[in-house]
């Protein structure tokens, strides 16, 4: 299918590798995620006609009410997500992207939906360096106004909804704009992320987020942000047109261009009016592959989800991994082993498509996956380069400042949507009241990921459907970074080869390999299955894993949702 443009109007890697000499200084695998703030299991969700399951109980009641006035699964994912922009500012908003697979259950198809960021049309390879042509650390990288990406969620949002919204696209911004004007409690998570954060150097959301005397705002304070409120009330009423050539466009140049203070060396961003009125969202063909009795779907190039994940369960089958059960050295060793060669393709092939072809069916072919397959042993490897001749890539350290939702209405038809403003609280810029992201520092130097002007960054974001026999089975995704695809594929794994409850799905301890250390999560894992992994040549790290898993799976009588219990997500059936 040609992609569909629409044009409107007319997991951070740490420091991309493409900007700093090699051997990166960024790559530290020990370096913590978003901040594990919490473990605590969240009750599972039924619902005979419908459900919803975001990352913060107003989204999911938002979700609700919409599906209960006879709203789609688009219109639902809408709603919960200007609320999540709201109350989990530090993971994703209107001044970031996101990618959505969307399931039309009357045709029967899968459509990916892309609202990845784009860099400015001045961008360059060196943009990520001070004046002496040093490259920037990684607190200067983050917030530099030069990482800031064209939004792309608002544009991508409207796409959908013209495809298979039934609602009026400004009653799906009501729960928001209610919540922003007369204020939300703050929850441990925010208040802890923000205490972490210490300092915003934007006065506005220095303002917002502290006191005068520069504390955090407190756990069950109420917090109001009239400046969203009113930037959300515009885009209800105008259009996504307010965002990209509107007043709003202006805050958000005014925003990048200007400079905040001496921490940021004086610099100015680079994105501009052309860039915003330039944004085009896009229709694409999502990757779907058969796993046993299975079809499974995920967001094609430049997000790397699905060719992650369907290369890893591809060669996990292989490896006779069924018979692994979760929890095992046997089930620990293979599953990393598997992950390890999915991510040495990804680092060097996954880019945007529009600047080089992305070999997806060569990726996924079952033959060449065997043969991957074929040199895991009993021991682990080193470090593994890719198979297809792509290059050795960049790197593999998005930062994990994401949200998901998954959602199915009363007709079948459903959502998962990933989003992010990249970093903890993204560029630490404010824009009406709304973060704006730093998404340019996915790109590097090496193979498809290298910068160039109007180029998407290559994603880890990894929104999936599964389908039976019978139609959708599930509808799942995560936050997490560079870590998403072994969220998932683990999660996927648990699902189909073992038929775990949703609950034990969200809840399993995490692990996985990213082709360097493996990684398990900290304080979750048994400890003799770390000795037994290095035992077998594993260079084992122990790491917080702040998956966010929303998972939503067919029962005899409907739906059940399941939320992680490393966030502060909900399900919620009717």
């Amino acid at each position: 299918m040609r992609p569909e443009l629409v044009r409107v109007c007319g997991g951070f890697a740490l420091l991309a590798a493409g900007f700093v000499p090699a051997p990166p200084a960024w790559a530290d695998w020990s370096l913590p995620p978003e901040l594990a703030t919490d473990y605590t299991p969240h009750p599972v969700a039924t619902g005979r006609h419908s459900m919803a399951v975001t990352a913060n109980p107003h989204a999911t009641e938002a979700a609700l009410a919409i599906l209960r006035e006879g709203g789609s699964a688009v219109d639902a994912a809408i709603a919960a997500q200007m609320v999540l922009g709201l109350v989990e500012p530090q993971s994703s908003g209107i001044g970031g992207g996101g990618l959505m697979l969307y399931f039309d259950a009357r045709r029967g198809r899968v459509h990916a939906f892309d609202g990845r960021e784009t860099a400015p049309q001045t961008a360059t390879a060196r943009q990520f360096r001070d004046a002496a042509g040093r490259p920037l650390g990684v607190r200067e990288a983050v917030r530099d106004p030069r990482a800031v990406g064209t939004p792309g969620l608002v544009a991508m949002l409207a796409l959908a909804h013209r495809s298979a919204g039934r609602l009026p696209w400004a009653r799906l911004f009501t729960s928001a704009i209610r919540l922003a004007e007369e204020g939300f409690p703050v929850s441990p998570r925010l208040h802890a992320l923000l205490a972490a954060e210490g300092r915003f150097v934007d006065p506005s959301a220095q303002a917002l987020f502290f006191d005068a005397d520069g504390a955090p705002r407190p756990v069950g304070y109420r917090l109001r942000n009239p400046a969203l409120a009113d930037s959300l009330r515009r885009i209800a009423e105008l259009g996504p047109r307010e965002l990209y050539r509107g007043e709003l466009a202006g805050a958000i140049r005014d925003a990048v261009r200007g400079s905040l203070s001496a921490d940021v060396a004086d610099a100015r961003g680079l994105l501009g009016y052309p860039d915003l009125a330039g944004y085009v969202a896009l229709r694409r063909d999502a990757v779907c592959r058969p796993y046993k009795a299975y079809r499974v779907c995920g967001f094609p190039p430049p997000g790397s989800g699905a060719t992650t994940v369907l290369a890893t369960l591809g060669i996990w089958r292989q490896l006779a991994g069924g018979e692994a059960r979760p929890g095992t050295e046997a089930f620990a060793h293979r599953f990393a082993e598997a992950g390890r060669l999915a991510y040495a393709d990804r680092a060097g092939c996954v880019g945007d498509p529009a600047f080089d072809p992305v070999p997806v069916a060569a990726m996924l072919d079952p033959a060449y996956l065997a043969g991957r397959a074929s040199t895991v042993g009993e021991r682990a490897a080193p470090r593994r380069t890719g198979g297809l001749g792509c290059g050795e890539g960049g790197n593999n350290d998005e930062r994990p400042s994401t949200t998901h939702l998954s959602i199915v209405d009363a007709a079948g038809n459903a959502v998962a949507l990933t989003s992010s403003v990249e970093d903890a609280f993204g560029n630490r810029r404010m824009a009406g009241g709304f973060m704006l992201n730093n998404q340019l520092t996915d790109f590097s130097t090496e193979s498809a990921n290298r910068i160039e002007p109007g180029k998407r960054p290559r994603s880890s974001m990894a929104p999936t459907l599964v389908f039976d026999r019978r139609g959708l089975y599930a509808v799942l995704g995560s936050p997490g970074g560079s870590q998403i695809p072994n969220f998932v594929s683990q999660a996927l794994i648990g699902l189909l080869d073992w038929r775990m409850a949703p609950a034990e799905i969200v809840a399993q301890p995490r692990l996985g390999n990213r082709n360097g250390p493996t990684e398990v999560e900290r304080g979750r894992v048994d400890a003799a299955l770390v000795d037994g992994l290095r035992a077998r040549g594993h260079e084992v790290r122990e790491v917080d894993m702040t998956s966010g898993l929303a998972l939503v799976v067919r029962n005899g009588r409907g739906w059940t949702g399941a939320a992680d219990p490393r966030r502060e997500g909900r399900a919620g059936g009717d």
